[in-house]
């Protein structure tokens, strides 16, 4: 070239000195992210040392998520590195909590070996927002316990929200639970339950109301059955009445039947963990256990 000027830059040079391709460094001069300092008299874009400099900030950028608009803003004074960093942390947070919930409706997919429309479900129902989430329960509680007047410490009253960053598990759960809950079937089932463990106003607790929630009941049938005794068996007579003493066995009996029946545990462990807590081992063997040693007892 007759016009090169030796303390410059031309974009090819630029180029091997920041291993860059033409091309990229000639979009990110046209959008002024790294104007060239000079022209050569033939009109071809010159750079000197500071624009290798600025190319690298550029590119550090850039792989950081930055916009070019954002780098340009950056660049020109308009605004601060740590301002826009801050926009982007929250923007990553949001895509971050959005990919999780991506990965875990896609793992239960690939789990349950869902179809296409069972998977446009779950996605829809793990997308739902807060309040529609919320509504989805409270309908449901609304029908299950609306007009009883059950005890406080009951499922009824446990509160069941998806966090806003949930884990795979969680995300997980509430797919499961929000399939279950919009069941008509569960949704019967467990309002037979949760009547015949329901007070009548004026009296008592019905026998053996206690049991899904006295979690030392399951301990001590998982200790029985871990010693290898029969639901059929003498001791496990004597293990009714230390559970039960003189309380109604065939009262006892309807309501523990209809919690098995209606999938009581199976809520109570899904609620748990869609709320993050670490839920009681899985009492189901103990309680179909328990039930196979009343029906026992009442033959006798």
């Amino acid at each position: 070239m007759d016009d090169e000027r030796p303390d410059m830059l031309t974009i090819g040079q630029l180029a091997h000195r920041t291993g860059l391709s033409v091309r990229t460094l000639r979009f990110w001069s046209d959008e002024e992210a790294v104007p060239p300092v000079a022209r050569s008299a033939s009109g071809y874009r010159l750079y000197d040392t500071k624009s290798v400099a600025r190319v690298e900030l550029v590119r550090t950028l850039r792989e950081l998520g930055l916009g070019l608009d954002d780098v340009c803003r950056v660049l020109s004074g308009r605004t601060t590195v740590a301002e826009v960093a801050n926009a982007h942390v929250a923007a990553l947070d949001a895509q971050i909590r959005s990919l999780k919930v991506s990965r875990a409706v896609l793992s239960t997919v690939a789990t349950r070996g869902s179809t296409a429309e069972e998977t446009a479900l779950m996605n829809r129902l793990v997308r739902l927002s807060a309040a529609e989430r919320k509504q989805i329960i409270d309908e449901f509680k609304e029908e299950v316990f609306g007009d009883l007047d059950a005890p406080r410490d009951r499922i009824h009253t446990f509160s069941i929200e998806l966090p806003d960053d949930p884990t795979p598990e969680q995300v997980d759960a509430w797919i499961e639970l929000a399939e279950l809950v919009r069941d008509p079937g569960f949704r019967a089932r467990l309002r037979t339950w949760v009547e015949l463990n329901t007070p009548v106003p004026g009296q008592g607790r019905p026998p053996g109301a206690t049991i899904w929630w006295a979690r030392q009941v399951v301990q001590i049938v998982a200790e029985v059955r871990k010693r290898g005794v029969a639901p059929e068996g003498p001791e496990a007579a004597e293990v009714l009445s230390e559970l039960f003493g003189d309380a109604d066995r065939t009262s006892v009996l309807r309501g523990l039947e209809a919690g098995i029946e209606a999938g009581a545990e199976r809520y109570r462990r899904l609620v748990a963990r869609v709320r993050g807590q670490d839920s009681a081992p899985d009492a189901t063997e103990e309680l179909e256990w328990l039930a196979r040693a009343l029906r026992a007892a009442d033959q006798a």
